[in-house]
């Protein structure tokens, strides 16, 4: 029964067990990140890549998320802050939390949306946004994978929107790996987190193939 709901459709009786469940558990989360962050170490390369005056889809595998989440707690480094963020978001009910922490790190706006779950509208949406100078952040082998496998539909949206898609590698000096889809990396303490900033990658017509290899490569 609960299968169909999603963030924006639980129904009015079901909303405050639902929205305690969700802005606690997303808050506990947040905290979390917090603490840890205090025996963590981030180091950031490639920031010169990257210019005040625009906006960009920041691209990782989905692999990295929890890596990037800890080095992006309490809120978004000053690279990823240049610009307001729309993020789209996996629309499932118990996926409450999660909306919640993205916008404790200071994502604006939330689209609702992914592969099976109205991605083509969400995408369509997020291209509106991006061409408002919004930024945005893909994992493009997420929500189920496969893992580390490219989809073009990042690239689809850098084209239509004429944003330039900047990749991020993210890795962690230690780590474990859960036993998910994607092997999540989850960084342990006293570890250091290391992000790379690639070159900007501007999508064409003409250089969609060439841009599908580039990013390919440079997410590593």
């Amino acid at each position: 029964m609960f299968k169909r709901y999603r963030i924006d459709n639980v129904p009015l009786v079901l909303q405050v067990p639902f929205l305690v469940y969700g802005y606690v558990l997303g808050s506990l989360w947040w905290a979390f990140l917090v603490l840890m962050r205090l025996t963590i170490a981030v180091r950031v390369t490639g920031k010169q890549n990257l210019s005040a005056s625009t906006n960009y889809i920041f691209c990782l595998w989905h692999e990295s998320g929890p890596l990037s989440f800890q080095g992006w707690t309490p809120r978004f480094p000053a690279y990823l802050r240049q610009r307001p963020h729309a993020w789209l978001q996996h629309p499932p009910w118990y996926t409450k939390p999660l909306a919640v922490l993205i916008g404790l790190l200071g994502v604006q706006r939330l689209v609702l949306g992914s592969t099976g779950h109205d991605g083509r509208r969400a995408a369509d949406e997020l291209v509106t946004y991006l061409k408002k100078g919004y930024s945005t952040l893909i994992a493009p082998d997420g929500p189920s994978g496969p893992a580390r496998k490219l989809r073009k539909g990042v690239l689809h949206i850098a084209l239509q929107s004429g944003v330039a898609i900047v990749p991020l590698h993210v890795s962690a000096t230690r780590c474990f790996r859960s036993g998910s889809w994607d092997r999540k990396m989850q960084p342990l303490p006293f570890s250091t987190i290391n992000v790379v900033v690639g070159s900007p990658i501007v999508v064409t017509e003409g250089t969609f193939e060439e841009s599908f290899e580039a990013l390919t490569n440079a997410l590593g």
